[in-house]
């Protein structure tokens, strides 16, 4: 069948295997030129199949030959109904993984899951060296509580009061204004309780309750801090309250880990255009600014090189650990020169619908977003018949 990118506001409803393929080989490509010095050997990522945590395996096996399992949750695809991007991303990366004899292994399930990290723990006891990397790697609109069953949802709202700002309307390309009403208190709990640290710490707890987490353990978790622009809805907003609370268990973590040799890490990362990030308010006008600034100066990078400089720079190069004053794993240090927020900044006042293209990279933006579903992505051609149905080698049954 021949299929077509279906974009509905932040999400495209289609994939293509080949796109997808092309991407991840493409991801791989760059991890194998930048070797890691001292990479772990044997790594979980949880949220594996698109983005940054897709992008940390893959710099993890095919930049430091660690063996990595992957936990991802994505629609398979049945008969003519293509599967979901982070499907054939697992697919791609687990066919170049067997191609170059690492040791790899997934599962397709709820990461939020109790039974989920039991069929995981067993199947690394079974089959993985003991864990030395866990990556948490979640970014979901909902959750539902392990022992009540109950289900929360996560909200992108301000505190406190109304957020009003401008916004970029990525169907039409028109620079729009926004307003969003705060957040209610059980809104900012729903939003923790997905969005916070809760989960990773069940993850920690099942590997070491299960024998298989080594001693000297270390495990990252994502987080962005970004431009005073952005914080009202991202950092002031209950996003920022969940992030806070994420924060707050690296401290725990981190504690308890150092114990026997290992850590817990909070990794700050750049502005990039993934799926989350797409259906933040303000941020893809931002984001679409920030990339033509961060073109021009030389220094933009996407997913795959920044989880390269995390892990080969600043977690597993010849300096060990490099964080900042309050221990954050600083991958945001080029967005945040003060020359480049300067230039944001002279941009946003000057940008309308009219003047987009003049200081934003729509052009560019769009292109991301779509080559997350295999489209847009050079040397595919999208004319041609292809079969959606493609298997995941190495797929650990329920």
């Amino acid at each position: 069948m021949i299929i077509r990118p279906r974009v509905r506001g932040f999400v495209c409803v289609t994939a293509h295997p080949t796109g997808c393929a092309r991407n991840v080989a493409r991801w791989i490509g760059h991890a194998e030129a930048h070797p890691i010095a001292n990479p772990p050997r044997s790594a979980l990522v949880i949220g594996s199949s698109a983005s940054y945590g897709l992008s940390s395996r893959v710099a993890l096996a095919f930049g430091g030959g660690a063996a990595t399992f992957g936990v991802f949750l994505d629609r398979p695809p049945r008969g003519r109904r293509p599967g979901t991007a982070g499907w054939y991303n697992t697919a791609a990366f687990e066919r170049a993984a067997a191609d170059r004899g690492l040791l790899s292994a997934a599962f397709n399930g709820d990461a939020f899951a109790d039974e989920t990290r039991e069929i995981v723990v067993d199947a690394l006891a079974r089959d993985f060296p003991p864990i030395d990397c866990v990556v948490h790697s979640l970014a979901a609109p909902r959750r539902t509580l392990p022992g009540s069953g109950r289900t929360v949802t996560s909200v992108l709202k301000p505190i406190g009061k109304p957020y009003h700002a401008r916004t970029l309307d990525t169907d039409s390309a028109r620079v729009a204004d926004i307003s969003l009403e705060p957040a209610t208190d059980d809104e900012i709990e729903s939003t923790v309780q997905v969005m916070g640290g809760d989960d990773w710490r069940l993850w920690i707890d099942a590997l070491k309750g299960g024998g298989v987490l080594a001693p000297h353990a270390r495990t990252f978790a994502y987080s962005y801090i970004g431009p005073e622009l952005t914080w009202p809805i991202y950092r002031d907003g209950a996003i920022g309250r969940a992030k806070a609370h994420l924060h707050e268990t690296a401290r725990e973590l981190g504690g308890e880990l150092s114990r026997t040799g290992g850590g817990a890490h909070i990794a700050v990362m750049k502005a990039v255009v993934t799926q989350a990030s797409a259906a933040i308010p303000v941020v893809p006008l931002y984001m679409s600014i920030l990339m033509r600034i961060m073109k021009e100066k030389g220094d933009h990078e996407g997913p795959m090189e920044q989880a390269m400089r995390l892990f080969g720079q600043k977690a597993y190069g010849n300096r060990g650990i490099s964080g900042d004053a309050r221990g954050f794993l600083r991958l945001d240090d080029l967005e945040m020169k003060s020359a480049t927020q300067a230039a944001v900044m002279r941009a946003w006042e000057r940008i309308s619908t009219e003047t987009l293209h003049d200081h934003a990279d729509f052009e560019g933006y769009r292109t991301d977003f779509l080559r997350l579903f295999g489209f847009r992505v050079p040397g595919v051609d999208y004319g041609a018949d292809v079969d959606p149905v493609v298997p995941i080698p190495s797929l650990v049954a329920p």
